[in-house]
């Protein structure tokens, strides 16, 4: 229904859609990957009670800067991506939007992210600097470096201190890095699993990724990263007084890690790329973790 609702702005526009696949608006999958993890910060930051004018602002600004993101990154790759199957169709690698486009559209929604920052507090606001430009320079990583899925972490992760700072009006305090560190050991890790689906077109091109780095150790280091993160949520959620909902919520993770684990013991592709998209599982399973202690208090 939610395809099929973006797929009818066509209608108003005849090439609506083909920006719409640019934002990735169609596939909400990032949106997720990345608002579970700023709700985590949003709700521990506020002791359960955010209010609404925050909630707003930085639902809002996930979804502006995932499409965002996902617009410099398809630029980055436009020479790229018409050489890997499950990339080829994408607008810009078949020229449905002409390069010029992509920026001015990304130049966009990063300033309808900044204004929504500007609504928060000094301190906020200079964080978000860090943000964009970690945004901007990680699709460029994996020409330069194995790890691009670090920059990615640490990307994906920079909503969490924001949130934190947007609440207190101060830089975040040390165990709220905690969450920091457990969310960028995460996204490595699903991001791995990404990156394996398309491991063997990469090597072709000459695009690097920690799944071409790890090699027949990307399993067993996706799993060691996926128990380092949950070892730093039970120490954050130590620090900050999270209780048995909370843990029942990280075990609800662990099922969705283990059963991961144990659907790529083949490596397929297709099913590595369902492992990843499997992870927003996870993500929502320690948000209701995080929902549900400060619900019952």
């Amino acid at each position: 229904m939610y395809t099929r609702l973006l797929q009818s702005t066509n209608r108003l526009h005849p090439r609506a859609w083909d920006f719409i696949q640019l934002m990735r608006l169609d596939k909400p999958i990032g949106i997720y990957l990345l608002l579970w993890p700023t709700l985590w910060a949003l709700w521990v930051a506020s002791a359960g009670l955010p209010s609404m004018k925050n909630l707003l602002i930085f639902v809002f600004g996930v979804i502006f800067m995932r499409a965002a993101g996902c617009v410099i990154n398809d630029y980055a790759d436009r020479n790229f991506d018409g050489h890997v199957s499950r990339t080829q169709l994408r607008p810009l690698a078949s020229g449905k939007i002409k390069p010029r486009e992509a920026l001015v559209l990304f130049a966009v929604l990063v300033a309808m992210s900044f204004v929504l920052v500007l609504f928060t507090n000094g301190t906020t606001i200079w964080l978000s600097f860090g943000g964009l430009a970690l945004a901007a320079c990680y699709p460029f990583m994996k020409r330069y470096t194995f790890y691009p899925q670090v920059v990615l972490g640490a990307a994906f992760s920079w909503g969490m201190p924001m949130a934190f700072s947007a609440v207190s009006g101060e830089l975040p305090p040390p165990e709220a890095w905690l969450l920091y560190i457990a969310n960028l050991l995460w996204t490595v890790a699903y991001d791995t699993y990404y990156a394996m689906a398309d491991r063997e077109d990469d090597l072709k091109i000459g695009v690097k990724s920690t799944a071409i780095l790890f090699g027949d150790a990307d399993r067993l280091i996706i799993a060691t990263l996926q128990g380092l993160a949950q070892l730093c949520l039970l120490l954050a959620g130590a620090r900050f007084e999270l209780g048995v909902p909370f843990q029942l919520g990280l075990l609800g993770a662990a099922a969705c890690f283990i059963w991961e684990y144990h659907r790529t013991r083949r490596r397929e592709p297709m099913v590595c790329f369902q492992a990843f998209l499997h992870n927003h599982w996870a993500g929502l399973a320690i948000f209701a973790g995080i929902l549900a202690d400060y619900a019952l208090r």
